[in-house]
């Protein structure tokens, strides 16, 4: 896996948008402050591709990923693997209930060739690639398809994070076994050899299948063949007897099933014969309707009633006067009671408004008397202010005067000098000047209220008396419409005389109403009774006419003779005769019966006779006879049917045999050579031989790069499975990787690290890449030869070409030879960084 471009924003430090282009950074460096994010960088990688960072502990924290104070944190990932370029994505938001999820997630795989500066110049519909997964839960199989490595082994291999850098050095036996085994692509055998066994087992279960099927194939032999046929022939003999005596058997039935039909037709008609009697309700039907029609005439005639008194009662209110015309008279009576009340009042209201506009015109008088003596005064004082000024210039000038010199105002020659006032006048006429300007103003400003005043009750004055005006036009005109009418007292009791009409009235359609609803009522009693009444004599002629089939038929004649006709007007009666007709007749049918039944008992007889005969037949060739006559020949041809059909299956039966057989071999085959491939993988260790090979190189390149680290003290050594260092200044002292010092186990880890980059990604033959390796760890540790030696064999990884080498790092002179450098910093609100190449 090598990084390509990595965008990331609301991203922990990065709060602001960022982007990282590694495309040509085959050796980069990640500097700046403690603090300032390069490890975060880091973190932005790891977590587009597994959705968490080692540091955060909790795989579950994805909280973590968010910039303080924000609501949603964006990471894009462009990667180059295996020779594909492929896009990681996520998104993880705030809610508005302050939970953290990842609201989005995704795995591209980028069309050949793709330009990653397109995403800042913009996609087009040929960029989009081949969606590998579109939600969080499809990522991690989809990434793992893609890089070859899972998450513990992506951190412990290419990404080495701060304080897991000793990870594969310590890491047990079975972890490091497991991680060789996804670099190297070594798990091929074992599936291969899982597949053989599989196949094998798979051949197994078929062959014992053969085996079982060919055990029920057993009983296919020569005899029971013969047997089979011997049945085929006596089942068509059985076929052609009964078909023989199939036309016998058929007329006997044909002969009892006739009788039986008479014989049951002649009970279904004793039985309606003796069914018959005279209804319970025969008498009160008729005495019901009569009385329903007595109801409804005495209806008709309240309705008759009670239409007349409310027709009478309408034609008084009629008659009356029109109320509308009242009480619009009453209520033009009530408005001049109410005018005239507050024409009294508003004349009132006009005198005093008229006096307070006096007293107002008086005031606004005396405020402009005063205003013009206070700008006569004002006057006066700047006429003084004047004088005062060309005073005082003149008493300026006479300290510049000496006898004898002429005047510099007159120009003619001082005989003696004026004497000097004792003090200034402008002063005086200034401060009196002022006195009267603030008097003058303070006169006009009550002018100009006092005649704010004026205009105000000038307009209410106006306003009054326009209404009083209104109301005596009004007045006037009222009077006007009321000389000669009714007197208000009379109105009113007009008003309540056609108030109580309208009540009689009303009272007297609620009576009409109920008059029409009490006959309505009556009439549908009556309707009621009528139709049952019809509804009996219909249910009287249904059953006479269903019984009319009963008759007796006139032997010379012909004729047949029914019951008696019914009396119309007495349904009882009709009944009555009906069912006296219907007891005699089931007395003549009763006798007729016993004949017919005779004649069923012959006919039966004669049909068990011929059943008799073919159960006989069914008996001799050893088959159950079928209960129901009807299915002789269909169970006679289904007994041909099966001897055939088992005569076919014993044939089908021997040819299956054959080709079972043929098949076994096959299977014993197929089971032989898987077993055989399967044995071999496990028997020769055959993975256990490659993951030692692989660890002897691994170990052989981590102790040349750590021999160059230690200046020759430590080489790196294995043993079943743990790492050891021989330390060349204790006498070649073997020792676990353990017992290193911090400085020490920094440099083994880093050698093991590089060569894990180095040597193993030359055998991986799958898709785990390691294209990269990025080393997040304490460089400032180690001293300065040290440092020397890895600074060297760092350059000398990048500069093989096929590897992208990446550094975290305070440490300034290692920073300084590495060729490209990203700068990360931070202000107050997010982290920044910027690439340098000198």
């Amino acid at each position: 896996m090598r990084p390509l471009r990595l965008d990331l924003a609301g991203f922990a430090a990065f709060r602001d948008e960022a982007t990282l282009d590694f495309t040509d950074a085959d050796f980069f460096a990640l500097v700046g402050p403690t603090g300032a994010g390069k490890s975060t960088v880091l973190d932005a990688i790891c977590f587009a591709l597994y959705g968490t960072v080692p540091r955060w502990g909790d795989r579950k924290a994805i909280a973590n990923a968010l910039a303080p104070s924000a609501t949603e944190a964006r990471v894009r990932l462009v990667f180059e693997s295996a020779g594909s370029r492929y896009v990681a994505s996520r998104v993880v938001r705030r809610s508005a209930k302050g939970r953290v999820s990842t609201a989005n997630a995704g795995l591209e795989l980028l069309p050949p060739g793709f330009d990653v500066t397109k995403f800042d110049t913009g996609l087009s519909p040929e960029d989009l690639g081949e969606v590998l997964a579109g939600t969080p839960g499809e990522m991690e199989q989809a990434v793992l398809d893609a890089i070859g490595l899972p998450y513990e082994q992506f951190t412990t291999c290419v990404l080495l994070p701060q304080g897991e850098f000793a990870e594969f050095l310590h890491a047990k036996p079975a972890t490091r076994q497991q991680i060789l085994v996804n670099l190297l692509g070594l798990h091929v055998y074992e599936q291969i050899r899982v597949r053989a066994t599989e196949r094998a087992a798979q051949a197994d279960a078929k062959l014992s299948a053969v085996d079982r099927m060919l055990a029920d194939l057993s009983d296919v032999d020569e005899e029971a063949l013969e047997t089979a046929e011997q049945r085929v022939a006596a089942m068509r003999r059985l076929t052609a007897e009964v078909d023989a005596a199939a036309p016998r058997l058929l007329a006997a039935q044909r002969d009892a099933a006739a009788a039986a039909a008479a014989l049951a037709a002649l009970d279904r008609e004793i039985d309606q014969l003796a069914a018959v009697s005279v209804p319970r309700d025969a008498n009160t039907t008729a005495t019901a309707t009569a009385r329903a029609r007595a109801a409804a005439s005495e209806a008709a005639d309240a309705v008759a009633v009670a239409e007349e008194r409310e027709e009478k009662l309408r034609g008084e209110v009629a008659g009356a006067a029109d109320p509308t015309a009242l009480r619009l008279l009453l209520e033009q009576y009530e408005e001049r009671e109410r005018l005239a009340e507050q024409s009294g009042v508003l004349a009132a209201m006009v005198a005093q408004a008229q006096d307070e506009h006096a007293k107002a015109l008086a005031a606004l008088q005396r405020a402009q008397q005063k205003a013009a003596r206070a700008t006569a005064e004002l006057d006066a004082a700047r006429e003084a202010y004047q004088q005062a000024q060309t005073a005082d210039r003149a008493a300026a000038l006479r300290a510049h005067l000496t006898v004898g010199d002429n005047c510099p105002v007159c120009t003619q020659p001082v005989t003696a000098l004026p004497p000097m006032p004792a003090g200034s006048a402008v002063a005086a006429a200034e401060a009196a000047g002022k006195a009267a300007r603030a008097a003058a103003d303070a006169a006009n400003q009550q002018v100009a209220k006092q005649d704010s005043v004026v205009r105000e009750l000038d307009r209410a004055l106006a306003a009054a008396r326009a209404q009083a005006d209104q109301l005596t036009s009004r007045l006037a005109e009222l009077d006007e419409r009321l000389a000669g009418a009714p007197g208000p007292d009379a109105v009113r009791g007009e008003l309540a005389g056609i108030a109580a009409l309208q009540r009689g009235l009303e009272e007297a359609s609620a009576a009409v109403r109920a008059a029409r609803e009490a006959h309505r009522r009556a009439v549908a009693g009556a309707e009621a009774a009528e139709g049952r009444l019809r509804a009996a004599w219909r249910a009287f002629d249904a059953r006479r006419d269903e019984l009319a089939a009963f008759g007796t038929r006139d032997g010379a004649a012909g004729t047949l003779t029914g019951p008696p006709p019914p009396d119309r007007d007495d349904l009882a009666s009709a009944w009555q005769a009906l069912a006296s007709w219907a007891r005699d007749r089931a007395e003549a049918l009763r006798a007729e019966r016993d004949r017919q039944a005779a004649a069923v008992a012959a006919a039966e007889q004669a049909s068990a006779a011929v059943r008799a005969e073919i159960e006989a037949c069914f008996v001799a060739a050893a088959v159950a006879p079928p209960a129901d006559p009807a299915g002789y020949g269909k169970a006679a041809a289904i007994a041909l049917e099966r001897a055939e059909a088992e005569q076919r299956r014993l044939v089908e039966r021997r040819e299956q045999a054959d080709k079972l057989r043929e098949q076994r071999t096959g299977h014993e085959r197929d089971s032989q050579i898987a077993k055989s491939l399967a044995g071999h993988l496990r028997a020769n260790n055959f993975e256990r031989w490659l993951l030692a090979e692989a660890l002897d190189l691994l170990v052989d390149g981590a102790s040349r790069i750590l021999r160059e680290l230690s200046t020759g003290q430590y080489d790196l050594v294995h043993e079943k499975g743990e790492f050891f260092v021989i330390d060349h200044h204790d006498a070649g002292l073997a020792r676990p990787v353990r017992t290193l010092s911090g400085g020490e186990t920094f440099q083994a880890s880093l050698a093991l690290a590089l060569a894990l980059s180095e040597q193993l990604a030359g055998l991986s033959t799958t898709s785990a890449s390691l294209e990269s390796i990025v080393l997040d760890e304490g460089f400032g540790t180690l001293d300065t030869a040290t440092l020397e030696t890895v600074a060297t064999t760092l350059e000398n990884l990048a500069a093989r070409g096929d590897r992208m080498v990446g550094v975290v790092t305070h440490v300034p002179s290692l920073a300084e030879r590495i060729p490209v450098r990203f700068e990360v910093t931070k202000d107050t609100r997010s982290a920044h960084v910027v690439r340098v190449e000198p």
